[in-house]
């Protein structure tokens, strides 16, 4: 499965704070941004997994002609669709789903997104693979993803005592090229590899797929 019935309880828990946290590193946000949109040509219909209340699809869909983005939290949802109303923004659909599960046929969607999402997915074979299925042939798919064995080893040692006391969801230890060989594995090729962090070393590789 993508995620458990834990991990679903733990964002709906703590989704009213996580949308009102700030985003740490601004600037390395926007280059994702930025190097996002470049992909884009604003015909294109999206899927964002793990999209959570929803901030970085609003930013993104202006750039698109549709975008549906999902997250297996509907208390994280339900914070997206309230942004999206309350902005204006009728391009953008926000549905509890995972990649896969998700309803919609083969090859609806031109790209796909998942940022801050891939480490925590508790079966991420299933889910690319699923994000595969969903593309087009050639469409893209676009990603950033913590990498745990590239940070302080304390992080990785911490970790399981937070999920003890319900304080962390499900979280892989990845590194970058494990990342990589897990994409490459599910059908795609890898066309970018970046690092957008403007603060210290970025362990959260920024990777441009194309589906084979």
């Amino acid at each position: 499965m993508f995620h458990t019935e834990n991990d679903a309880r733990f964002w709906d828990r703590i989704a009213r704070k996580y949308a009102a946290d700030p985003i740490t590193d601004m600037t390395g946000y926007e280059r994702t941004l930025e190097r996002t949109r470049h992909y884009l040509e604003g015909d294109e219909v999206a899927f964002e997994f793990g999209c959570g209340t929803g901030t970085t699809a609003l930013k993104l869909a202006p750039s698109l002609a549709r975008l549906v983005a999902t997250d297996i939290s509907s208390e994280m949802i339900a914070i997206a669709r309230e942004k999206a109303e309350a902005g204006g923004r009728a391009n953008a659909e926000f549905e509890v789903a995972t990649p896969d599960a998700a309803p919609w046929p083969d090859g609806t969607f031109d790209v796909a997104f998942g940022f801050n999402v891939l480490h925590l997915m508790a079966a991420r074979e299933a889910a690319l693979k699923g994000v595969h299925r969903l593309l087009r042939p050639g469409g893209l798919f676009i990603s950033k993803t913590p990498c745990l064995k590239e940070m302080n080893p304390v992080v990785r040692v911490a970790i399981p005592v937070m999920q003890f006391f319900g304080k962390a969801p499900n979280v892989a230890v990845l590194s970058a090229q494990e990342l990589e060989r897990e994409i490459t594995a599910a059908g795609f090729e890898i066309i970018e590899r970046a690092r957008h962090g403007s603060r210290g070393t970025d362990v959260r590789p920024f990777l441009v797929a194309r589906k084979r």
